[in-house]
């Protein structure tokens, strides 16, 4: 049995390892270091108000295995006289490896008065994907689900760095990419779809992108709900420079105001 057991651990580090090389891609987009601000608008009674502020900051940090990673959080926050309508306090943070496979995903959201954390962890045994998974509603209550899944499992957050690396030549318009999505309570199925090339022109600053759109989308009774649609600057760092929000209350839109520690020169901007 003591001979044996060297041999079953390899086999069980190999199936971990093909697990996790599946759901791998190269990060040719963003770094450790880089962070990009963003002013926050909504259509309030058919009026654009500005209404507070995000933020997408990328560090290095480490998995639980010790390697080394990236830590991604995305945070918005309402101000002024939304705030006495609406308010909005969301944190969501990922972590990925340097190949982009999801490791982490959190939640925590204050969305008019309505307060929740999601979590996931993500781990690769045996050939498959495990998830872990627990929800915290606004009454302190929490439940725990688990999951497991032969194809890869993606979070908003680390579909949306994992999209930044896409290329644009692989994609023809209209083309419709179909991957599961976890949050702290479910997996379920979620369209991505590429909606083409178009320049845009950023409210906060009055700079011009040439961008390339994608839009979460999902589907109730077979029609087609947006979730979020992101523009991405078309150059090699592919950062978000606009998102459009669907929510409940109505529309958010955030728009690039500053961005720094870039991995690639930023060559999208229209002159």
């Amino acid at each position: 049995m003591n001979n044996k057991r060297p041999f079953l651990l390899a086999l069980l580090l190999l199936a971990c390892t093909i697990a996790h090389a599946q759901c791998a891609v190269e990060n040719t987009a963003f770094q450790s270091g880089e962070r990009l601000d963003y002013e926050l608008y909504f259509n309030w009674k058919f009026v654009w108000m500005h209404a507070g502020r995000a933020s997408l900051t990328t560090t290095a940090t480490q998995a639980t295995d010790g390697s080394e990673a990236y830590q991604s959080r995305l945070v918005t926050s309402t101000s002024g006289l939304v705030d006495k309508h609406f308010v909005m306090r969301d944190t969501l943070q990922s972590v990925v490896s340097h190949d982009l496979v999801p490791l982490y995903y959190k939640k925590a959201a204050n969305e008019g008065g309505k307060y929740y954390v999601d979590q996931v962890w993500y781990t690769y045994p045996s050939g498959t994907v495990h998830l872990r998974q627990q929800y915290l509603n606004r009454r302190g209550e929490t439940s725990h689900t688990t999951t497991d899944r032969r194809d890869c499992i993606y979070d908003m957050l680390s579909m949306m760095l994992r999209a930044r690396s896409y290329k644009a030549s692989d994609f023809a318009l209209g083309q419709k990419l179909v991957f599961p999505m976890a949050d702290g309570r479910s997996v379920d199925d979620v369209t991505l779809v590429y909606r083409g090339r178009k320049n845009f022109k950023m409210k906060s600053t009055g700079v011009t992108y040439r961008c390339l759109i994608f839009s979460f989308v999902e589907y109730e009774k077979k029609k087609e709900k947006e979730i979020i649609t992101f523009y991405i600057s078309d150059d090699d760092n592919h950062m978000p420079v606009r998102l459009d929000l669907f929510l409940k209350f109505g529309t958010a839109k955030a728009y690039l105001k500053k961005a720094t520690g870039l991995r690639n020169p930023c060559t999208s901007i229209v002159e």
